[in-house]
């Protein structure tokens, strides 16, 4: 069951994504929609199908993959279902590490978060949305190579980008009008990528990309596909699990009990899901459930936030979930990437809350509208 607060920031969100979550909630694992495809709100079958990577692709029609293709090219649609993602992954792997996003947190957003528990502690009032979007964009930027730049412009575009994506549920094919608007925001939003794609070092994504001899193109559509899902669903979790700790009230608990943190960052995870929605591209023929058969050029719709959200609601004390684990950040070679440094922001964010030593109140929000990722505009928070 949605709370009053989750369910108004779905609604202004995607009212379209709302009406969706609220029409699947008592129906079965997976069910036929006419003109949309197959949606799957189970959590056992939503890895399944994000596991059988030869069956449920990205590439096609339905997929993320089918969307980057129509930005950046066809060599950047066969990248994510292709030998060349593994490679990339395996490539980058000591920079995602638990300890590596710790010290990318630490290095790009610490001393933001000790002037931010200084305020608290002073009596201020803060917006925690407008600080999550310049830390959001520092540490994108330090990540991928690129230099220090308008890290609220950075969100915005990003932003923007993913906006223009609100009605492929139906479909991810792109009208001429929206590509065009797409490849403007695009254009800015990586203006700085050809020279840091040339200049920046090993400990960067884009010299990584050039060490491997990606193309500067499919470069470019990565550094993209990072600030969207490093930004927009980063601030998002973050912002969410801020929201969700408060409303339930049990910061009380969590101050009196560190050694919940882990779990406060998980739960709210959980119940965020900021990616509400991952689609596929159904490659060939398949039978999920003795009732349901999916045909080649069908797509599926995993409704992760049902998937992740049967288990009950926020609660921090929520023993471990084996069916969702870590759904929320997808399942399989397409698994996020950044999941370890997602946990390190919002674990930081939490920690910089409390430092004071009482808990914070939220005395304003604002849900932002038509968003793809549900999420605050604005959050005003105090110290109690």
């Amino acid at each position: 069951m949605l709370t009053r607060n989750e369910a108004r920031l779905l609604w202004a969100a995607n009212p379209w994504l709302y009406a969706l979550i609220c029409a699947f909630r008592h129906a079965g694992p997976v069910t036929r929609v006419p003109r949309v495809g197959w949606v799957v709100t189970d959590p056992v079958l939503a890895r399944r199908v994000l596991n059988d990577h030869a069956t449920f692709t990205m590439g096609g029609e339905g997929g993320v993959g089918h969307l980057w293709a129509q930005l950046f090219g066809p060599e950047m649609g066969r990248f994510f279902d292709g030998p060349a993602h593994t490679e990339l992954r395996s490539s980058v792997r000591d920079l995602f590490t638990e300890d590596a996003a710790r010290a990318l947190i630490a290095r790009t957003q610490g001393p933001h978060h000790a002037r931010l528990a200084d305020a608290l502690a002073g009596g201020a009032t803060v917006d925690l949305a407008d600080t999550a979007r310049v830390l959001a964009g520092r540490m994108v930027c330090d990540l991928l190579g690129l230099p220090p730049q308008d890290y609220r412009r950075l969100f915005t575009l990003g932003e923007n980008l993913a906006s223009l994506a609100l009605g492929t549920t139906s479909s991810t094919r792109l009208p001429a009008r929206v590509l065009s608007e797409a490849h403007a925001i695009v254009d800015e939003l990586t203006a700085a990528v050809p020279s840091a794609y040339r200049s920046s070092g090993p400990s960067t994504l884009l010299g990584r990309c050039r060490m491997l001899g990606l193309p500067e193109e499919v470069a470019r559509g990565l550094a993209t596909l990072l600030v969207v899902a490093g930004t927009e669903t980063g601030v998002s979790g973050t912002l969410r699990t801020v929201a969700l700790l408060h409303d339930a009230r049990q910061q009380r608990l969590l101050l009196d009990e560190p050694g919940l943190l882990p779990d406060a960052v998980r739960e709210g995870l959980r119940v965020a899901t900021p990616a509400p929605v991952i689609g596929r591209h159904v490659a060939r023929d398949v039978r999920l459930t003795p009732h349901a058969r999916l045909f080649a050029g069908e797509r599926v719709l995993l409704l992760t936030h049902l998937a992740n959200n049967a288990a009950g609601p926020f609660d921090i004390t929520r023993p471990y979930v084996r069916e969702t684990r870590q759904l929320w950040f997808g399942a399989g070679r397409h698994l996020c990437l950044g999941a370890a440094i997602a946990r390190a922001q919002v674990a930081a964010t939490l920690r910089a809350l409390h430092t004071p030593g009482r808990p914070y109140r939220i005395v304003g929000r604002t849900e932002a509208r038509r968003a793809l990722v549900p999420t605050y505009a604005r959050l005003l928070v105090t110290s109690v």
